[in-house]
């Protein structure tokens, strides 16, 4: 890793600051007296919060945004042609990726390191709840936007940073590890890694760097990740599921409208068990419930309470597009969430069956990413099974060229065979609307699912109904 020796005169500029994991990281160094500034091409939420704490931003990528620039910290997103990249190399100023410079700022503290094909958004930011209900005051960066503080950065004046590591990209491996979480392993950024085999061999690595005097929380449910750990060279692990040999085992979960109940089991070695009922979560689904067990299990051996542990889970707000209520009309519910792979569609529905009881699901979904459609379209076409209607949206792109022979209507018709359930095609976003006002009846719930601009439709939905 390069080590940085950043003075109070730098001037660190962010090529790509818009994305979600590099604004974070820029509020993190402004608040900890950097001068950040940063550069994308076009304006969104996570820009405005840098703006509102002072970091200047520029629209769109130019030579003469660079002039005072003394380091540069460029997202995985910017090609190696972006003008401010040639630029910086022809000025020789030092140019960082995200996670370098990340794993620079965080050496300060000791860190939590969650990461996990999904739910790692989720968990990080159950942890970070605790941590703060017990008064330890962290640094957090996470994939999401936390509800109880606006925001997916807070620089912490306590010795701890709970930090959400991205996968996608193999940076993970360059973060420093106290305690590491790894919440699941699933067919996902295969376009990076080419085939399963390297993602668990990188899963592997990021396992064996947990210190000796840290500890692993592992998901015991997840039978690629238990794989991984019989390879691993570790022994200071601790686990979390519904499994019964879990050191933290779910029991007892039961469901209701907008919350969830559930009791555990916690053991380890030799000592005494220990049974903690009751526990309330705001938050709905299975997958969610093993979240909060991988919280639960993080400030277990941090030493914090199951008093304060029960307390902060009880008054988590949540995260922002994971199932989020948006709004309500003529009794239908509509919730806007990230999910985007199969594994996520699937959870997500069935953490809502769970309480829906008869109620119709509507779901509406907008692909992301034609390399994801292409290496999972199989599993994408099973997971719906529990909506009474999908609407398929175009594909999100996200930059990416068609490099197979992708029809939305073929799709629509696999979605129809496996998952036993009504596709309707949805052209564009004026479609969509027009087709909700005129087809939707009362009592359903309808959820918008995707990585794109889903969410952005979703909330201009209530306009025009």
């Amino acid at each position: 890793m390069k080590k940085i020796d950043i003075g109070k005169k730098e001037i660190i500029h962010f090529v790509g600051i818009g994305g979600i994991g590099m604004s974070g990281l820029a509020q993190i160094m402004k608040m900890m007296d950097f001068k950040v500034q940063g550069s994308d091409l076009s304006m969104n939420k996570n820009i405005e919060n840098c703006k509102k704490i002072g970091i200047k931003f520029f629209l769109n990528h130019k030579k003469n945004n660079l002039r005072n620039a003394t380091i540069i910290v460029k997202s995985s997103a910017i090609k190696s042609n972006n003008i401010e990249l040639i630029e910086a190399k022809s000025k020789k100023i030092p140019i960082y990726d995200r996670a370098e410079m990340l794993a620079n700022v965080i050496a300060f503290k000791k860190n939590i390191i969650v990461t996990g094909s999904h739910g790692k958004t989720t968990t990080t930011s159950l942890i970070s709840k605790i941590l703060s209900e017990a008064k330890l005051d962290p640094t957090i960066i996470n994939g999401g936007v936390i509800n109880s503080i606006r925001n997916n950065a807070k620089f912490g004046n306590g010795e701890w940073a709970v930090i959400e590591a991205d996968e996608s990209d193999g940076s993970f491996l360059k973060l420093p590890i106290n305690f590491s979480v790894i919440t699941n392993l699933d067919y996902e950024h295969l376009d990076y890694y080419k085939s399963f085999e390297k993602l668990e061999k990188s899963f592997l690595q990021f396992l064996n760097k947990t210190p000796a005097i840290g500890k692993s929380i592992i998901c015991l449910d997840d039978k690629k990740i238990k794989k991984i750990v019989k390879k691993s060279k570790i022994k200071n692990y601790f686990t979390y599921g519904f499994n019964r040999l879990s050191n933290c085992q779910i029991l007892n979960v039961q469901y209701f409208q907008d919350k969830s109940k559930f009791d555990i089991k916690i053991k380890e070695g030799r000592k005494k068990t220990e049974f903690i009922k009751n526990i309330n979560l705001n938050l709905l689904g299975d997958y969610n419930i093993l979240n909060a067990a991988a919280a639960i299990s993080v400030c277990c051996n941090l030493g914090v309470s199951m008093k304060i542990i029960k307390n902060a889970l009880k008054k988590f707000t949540g995260v922002d597009r994971r199932m989020t209520k948006i709004f309500t009309n003529k009794k239908n519910e509509y919730y806007d969430d990230y999910a985007h792979h199969p594994t996520e569609i699937s959870s997500v529905l069935k953490g809502i069956k769970d309480f829906s009881k008869k109620r119709k699901i509507i779901s509406i979904f907008q692909p992301h990413r034609y390399s994801r459609i292409k290496n999972l379209y199989l599993e994408f076409s099973k997971c719906f099974f529990d909506s009474s209607t999908v609407l398929l949206c175009p594909i999100y792109s996200a930059g990416e060229k068609k490099d197979f022979d992708y029809s939305q209507t073929a799709f629509a018709k696999s979605i129809a065979k496996f998952s036993k359930v009504q596709v309707i095609i949805i052209k564009d976003k004026k479609e969509l609307f027009k087709y909700l006002k005129k087809n939707l009846l009362s009592d359903e719930i309808i959820i918008g699912m995707g990585a794109g601009s889903i969410s952005q439709w979703m909330r201009e939905l209530k306009d025009n109904l």
